[in-house]
């Protein structure tokens, strides 16, 4: 099919479509960068030029597509959410753990260290929001949609908990258990197994749904 002027579709829409997939394209490397060198080197030892550099870009791309530093952890952020139901950290560990060989030797997925750059990143992130007045209360926010999230995954169908501990303050508990928990297992796996994070939710979520 033409139009008025001859020219086919792939004319009026194919330059377009290409410009949005090459954009795609460049923000998922500059995420991917991005995550990996903000894991390593923490977001304030890694510049935007170190995350173009990273990515085989400039750094005029960065700013492209995003508005600055905090607009580029901000999308970041909701990658991790898009990519994951939810951050639960310990979760990501102890599945790691059970993939070693009986030998003890590590997994892939071990070796690819996932769970503990998940970790670090969600450490980094709140340090900026600490740091950084202008970006904590929008990491605030990606906070308290996290929590508004899981805290409808725990409301009872048929009301309030028995213990009385709304389903909100069980959403709170659950995020400090996953993070705090995490966070010291990666420092002494040994001594604070990542086994103990199911204990936790059920003593904090209680039974789940039927």
């Amino acid at each position: 099919m033409t139009d008025a002027r001859g020219h086919g579709p792939e004319n009026g829409s194919g330059r377009p479509a290409a410009r949005r997939d090459r954009r795609e394209q460049t923000r998922a490397a500059l995420l991917a960068a991005a995550e990996r060198l903000w894991a390593e080197r923490g977001i304030h030892g890694a510049s935007l030029d170190d995350i173009a550099a990273a990515a085989g870009l400039t750094k005029g791309a960065v700013y492209s597509n995003f508005a600055g530093k905090t607009d580029l952890l901000l999308a970041l952020m909701e990658r991790i959410t898009s990519a994951r139901t939810r951050t639960d950290v310990c979760d990501e560990l102890r599945a790691a753990a059970e993939d070693a060989d009986p030998a003890g030797r590590p997994s892939r997925r071990d070796t690819d260290e996932a769970p503990r750059r998940l970790a670090l990143l969600l450490v980094e992130f709140w340090l900026y929001g600490m740091r950084d007045y202008a970006a904590g209360w929008r990491i605030a926010d990606w906070y308290a949609e996290r929590r508004a999230q899981l805290a409808r995954e725990l409301e009872p169908a048929d009301g309030p908990a028995p213990d009385g501990l709304a389903a909100c303050d069980r959403a709170t508990l659950t995020m400090a258990l996953d993070f705090g928990l995490a966070f010291q297992h990666l420092l002494d796996p040994v001594r604070v197994p990542a086994d103990l994070y199911s204990t936790g939710k059920t003593l904090v979520q209680g039974r789940p749904r039927p």
